[in-house]
């Protein structure tokens, strides 16, 4: 899995939201997330369209999260905007292609692992627990 620009854009405007609690013109979103408002104002649209931001026009406008940190998770935030999780497709579970070995490839199973060890890891985390710093190690089996 490779998490592109978007995605860690739209990451680093949601923390900012976060941290915020309120109403927040765009220039002050870029001056946060060090995205140009440009760009930002596509992921903003995005995030908008997904249900975790609301915005407000006209002068005073600016935008907001439409839902608690702690409602945010990270995993589905990642998943709407990148797409599956699993570094290969012939281990995704949304986007499955078989690869030309199907069937007696080794590196299926290690692939999945590294799709679960993802996903867990971002579906046990919130937009709360980042702006807390409170992320939950993983403890080997």
């Amino acid at each position: 899995m490779k998490v592109s620009s978007r995605g860690e854009y739209a990451l680093r405007a949601l923390i900012v939201l976060g941290q915020k609690k309120e109403l927040m013109p765009i220039s002050e979103i870029s001056e946060g997330t060090l995205v140009t408002v440009k760009y930002l104002e596509k992921i903003l649209l995005s995030l908008k369209k997904l249900g975790y931001v609301e915005s407000k026009r006209g002068v005073q406008g600016g935008y907001f999260l439409s839902k608690s940190p702690a409602e945010i998770n990270i995993g589905e935030v990642i998943r709407q905007i990148e797409g599956p999780l699993s570094p290969m497709s012939c281990a995704s579970v949304t986007a499955y292609e078989p690869c030309q070995l199907e069937g007696s490839c080794l590196l299926k199973p290690l692939w999945a692992l590294v799709r679960d060890t993802i996903a867990y890891v971002l579906e046990q985390t919130t937009l709360e627990d980042l702006l807390k710093g409170q992320l939950r190690p993983i403890v080997p089996v």
